[in-house]
């Protein structure tokens, strides 16, 4: 059964058409603006950046949940692990200042939350040293 694509208008141009952006779009760049912090190992249930390329853009959207609100507004739900001796809440209080600004400016449409669920504690680095 195909998957029902939800779309957001983001513009129309006075005469010459309208701009609609697909939510799957807003839920990568969320997802690219969070696993893009320091601190930040994974998505939950996610992979990182560096398989992306390998495995498809549809891995970023696991971890990831977009919300209108209303015309133009959204809410972002992350959960993420974080890597370990990292400070929570200011790896917390960068993603969500990337993933608010990243889609901000590449979508128009305003984001007026974006709430963080830490699932993990990612202990790869830790076992290194």
């Amino acid at each position: 059964m195909a998957e029902k694509r939800t779309t957001y208008k983001l513009q129309d141009v006075g005469g010459i058409g309208e701009v609609k952006i697909a939510d799957e779009v807003v839920t990568v760049i969320a997802g690219l603006a969070a696993t893009d912090v320091d601190g930040v190992a994974s998505m939950e249930g996610n992979i990182t950046n560096e398989l992306v390329s390998k495995l498809g853009v549809k891995n970023l959207s696991k971890g990831v949940k977009v919300t209108v609100l209303e015309e133009g507004v959204v809410t972002v739900d992350l959960t993420l692990n974080i890597e370990f001796g990292k400070n929570i809440l200011e790896v917390s209080k960068k993603v969500q200042d990337k993933v608010k600004s990243s889609i901000e400016n590449m979508t128009g449409l305003e984001v007026a939350d974006v709430n963080i669920r830490i699932a993990g504690v990612d202990m790869e680095n830790e076992k290194g040293k």
